[in-house]
């Protein structure tokens, strides 16, 4: 069982070994959820979309388990501004998609857009791929554990507005949950952490996988956040 990861081309595994308590909750759901039990949005029977991957990552700060996350540019053309997982497209490099491909493209996003060290990131699971009809993109989120903890912080600010880690006790509290509507009609989960409003596809993402490892906490459906019509 391989902890460390390596992005340069060599073996990027998957290990369930040595991990916190806390995480055995998410490690299950990881194993059982079904793709549409995570989005109606699943990736095109033709094969159509661009393929990319996304670092959900769990760390242990001051205040317990928390995830990291990052404020895309305000410059980018695809979802510019928003809170999200690090990830991006896979190259070519990478490797095959539909195997090892998006577990190296997600510790190399994370990598160039964070300052992440892959060394200490134990990958333990991968959710089923997803897709973001806005962007094209299909997206398969690749969980991990941030065993070595290492300094994090913008790379390029032309990318990255900042980068921030949240603790999941703030995710999961009531108090900062809303359901956030698109000026186009769209409704979905959102979190204000941070300074920061959480939606869209990362948003989904921490929503499901919170309710099915069992920590969610009631919260008001009821309480609605509009989005900026340039959202």
């Amino acid at each position: 069982m391989t902890r460390a990861s390596n992005t340069r081309g060599g073996p990027v595994t998957l290990s369930k070994e040595g991990l916190p308590d806390w995480l055995e909750p998410v490690v299950r759901a990881v194993e059982t959820v079904q793709p549409l039990q995570l989005s109606r949005f699943l990736p095109p029977e033709d094969g159509a979309g661009r393929q990319s991957a996304v670092l959900v990552l769990f760390g242990e700060g001051e205040r317990g388990p928390e995830l990291l996350l990052m404020e895309r540019a305000s410059s980018l053309r695809s979802h510019a501004g928003q809170p999200s997982f690090p990830g991006g497209a896979l190259d070519p490099e990478d490797g095959d998609p539909h195997t090892d491909g998006p577990l190296r493209a997600a510790l190399r996003e994370a990598e160039e857009e964070t300052g992440l060290d892959p060394s200490g990131v134990q990958l333990f699971g991968v959710l089923p791929r997803l897709y973001i009809p806005v962007s094209g993109f299909v997206v398969t989120p690749v969980l991990g554990w941030w065993r070595v903890p290492t300094p994090v912080g913008v790379v390029d600010p032309n990318e990255t507005a900042r980068v921030f880690t949240v603790p999941v006790a703030d995710l999961t509290d009531p108090a900062n949950r809303a359901t956030a509507v698109h000026p186009r009609g769209h409704r979905g989960p959102a979190f204000l952490v941070e300074s920061a409003l959480v939606w869209g596809f990362t948003a989904g993402i921490i929503d499901r996988l919170f309710h099915y490892a069992g920590w969610e906490r009631p919260w008001d459906r009821e309480k609605q956040v509009p989005l900026d019509w340039r959202s």
